[in-house]
């Protein structure tokens, strides 16, 4: 979630804006928290993935780590 805050932060606010110096990002940076943090209506963030697909994914992970340890 904070890759996809962190991504969202950039496409709507930092590459959008022309900034002078470091004061001023950090404004723009500090208003796009504050409009995101005043959700009236905030929606709970819930995982779409069963936790079998997340392990076999891991396990296959784990498989693939271990062939290039070999080699």
């Amino acid at each position: 979630m904070v890759e996809r805050w962190f991504r969202d932060l950039t496409e709507r606010a930092r590459r959008r804006g022309v900034f002078h110096s470091v004061p001023e990002l950090i404004e723009k940076i500090e208003e796009y928290i504050q409009i995101n943090n005043n959700n009236k209506n905030p929606k709970p963030f819930f995982w779409t993935a069963p936790a079998d697909s997340i392990l076999e994914k891991v396990t296959r992970g784990r498989v693939a780590l271990q062939t290039v340890k070999e080699n």
